[in-house]
């Protein structure tokens, strides 16, 4: 490892060797057990003599910090310290804007170790998963001929990644779109960045579900928008509700949270409205491909006969997260500024990973791992509702035929933070509705049941089943 010493200060040179190399060890920059250079290697780095290195050396090695193998050369110690000195930057007089001051992060820190029966929202069965299949793909990308030494790619995406999102989902969605109008992301989350990016002025209103994504509600806040809550009712958004605003956020084929789908007079309605108020309508659509029963209606994007939707999908629901790959649907006009939005924030993505998912689509796998995820879900699904309709008095299901997770209506006499204490302390993981509610708290439960295996299913509700019995 290159080591870097300073020597611009005066003083003697051995010195600012020694104390440098104290630091660094101090600090936990150079670990136990760490070689550091040989000194006549260090002494023609610095432009000094060995002497003055060697001098530095012994006095640490006489101290204990340093100790030389015959032959090998010299180590930092092999002990750790007891005590390490901190070597976080100085905090300095810096502040974020007033929004990002209230932000905090929406997940647990990744490491933290899942619960025994994780019920909680927005992850797919990691197990299911055709790793081997991946590897194969990744493998292939990485050949020499398919790589283009050196060079960017286009802000857009994999070329032929657009093309076989195009035509997968016209065939499984009916959307509308060429491989020119399509824009693939870093999972949906950045799609939705760039829209706000090109679309929105600071102070903008910005219509959401209520109760709806907080991802969404907040990356449109932290752009400046002035975001405006429009209830939910059993056919979707309340269109007679809607603000005056340029931006409308929905997810019309599995509402999120409460997992109903948006009736198709409601859908008419919504895009007369965003006719008449010449606004935009963001339609996420994330995670239809899961769907147990009933047909699914068409997209708002395929109704769309004057060019205000913009059609958002993401694979990391469908395959794994890890993998950050999402799409935006854009009319021709969005095309250039949504490119150029791109091409500020990241240039492109993982050239592999869109290469590796590009010969996934068009080779029938996404098609055939599809099947077999939504036959388990399924019966996730329908052993939890089976469940779930079993205590009427405790737990109501909202009527659900898609997705990952389903939501259901606490008793009034129970409390949802109590509930979720009391699951906790089983190894249940489970979420409240409440914060999925920015204005008007809403008592119930949104129950995943994407990350549990389908064995374990029936003990975890068994547990959750006794937290509802104080």
């Amino acid at each position: 490892m290159d080591l870097h010493i300073s020597l611009d200060d005066r003083g003697d040179l051995a010195a600012r060797i020694y104390r440098q190399i104290l630091d660094a060890i101090l600090d936990g920059r150079l670990p136990p057990g760490e070689r550091v250079p040989p000194s006549r290697e260090l002494a023609e780095r610095l432009s000094v003599s060995r002497n003055t290195v060697a001098s530095a050396y012994e006095r640490l090695t006489a101290e204990g910090f340093l100790n030389g193998r015959a032959g090998a050369g010299t180590f930092v110690r092999d002990e750790p310290l007891t005590t390490r000195r901190p070597r976080n930057a100085p905090a300095g007089g810096i502040r974020p804007r007033r929004t990002w001051r209230h932000l905090d992060l929406l997940a647990d820190e990744p490491g933290n170790p899942p619960p025994p029966f994780d019920l909680r929202v927005g992850t797919p069965d990691a197990a299911l998963f055709p790793l081997e299949t991946w590897r194969r793909l990744v493998s292939r990308e990485l050949r020499p001929a398919n790589l283009a030494a050196g060079s960017y790619s286009s802000p857009a995406g994999h070329s032929a990644l657009r093309e076989a999102i195009a035509r997968y989902i016209g065939v499984s969605r009916a959307v509308r779109a060429e491989a020119e109008d399509i824009v693939v992301t870093q999972g949906a989350q950045q799609a939705l960045d760039l829209i706000g990016r090109v679309l929105l002025e600071p102070g903008d209103i910005v219509a959401v579900e209520e109760p709806g994504y907080p991802p969404a509600r907040r990356l449109f806040e932290s752009q400046g928008a002035r975001v405006v809550g429009v209830p939910v009712d059993a056919e979707g958004i309340d269109v007679a509700a809607l603000p005056k605003a340029p931006l409308v956020y929905v997810t019309p084929s599995h509402q999120f949270p409460l997992g109903t789908p948006m009736s198709l007079s409601r859908r008419a309605a919504l895009l007369a409205w965003a006719e008449r108020n010449k606004a935009v309508i963001i339609e996420d659509d994330y995670d239809s491909e899961f769907r147990f029963s009933d047909r699914p209606l068409e997209p708002l994007q395929s109704l769309d006969r004057s060019g205000r939707v913009l059609y958002v999908g993401s694979f990391s629901k469908t395959l794994l997260p890890m993998l950050r790959v999402g799409f935006l649907v854009a009319p021709a006009s969005l095309h250039q500024a949504l490119h150029v939005a791109k091409q500020l924030t990241d240039w492109h993505g993982d050239m592999t990973t869109q290469g590796a998912l590009a010969r996934f689509i068009n080779e029938g796998l996404l098609s055939r791992h599809i099947r077999k995820a939504a036959r388990e879900y399924a019966a996730r699904h329908e052993q939890i509702l089976t469940t779930l309709e079993s205590l009427p008095d405790l737990l109501q299901p909202i009527p659900s035929s898609a997705g990952l997770h389903l939501s259901a209506r606490l008793s009034p006499h129970l409390n949802p933070t109590d509930v979720l204490t009391r699951a906790r302390q089983t190894g249940v993981a489970v979420e409240s509705l409440t914060p999925y509610c920015a204005d008007t708290p809403q008592n119930g439960l949104v129950i995943g049941y994407g990350a549990i295996p389908t064995s374990k299913v029936p003990e975890a509700l068994r547990r959750l089943t006794t937290t509802l019995h104080p």
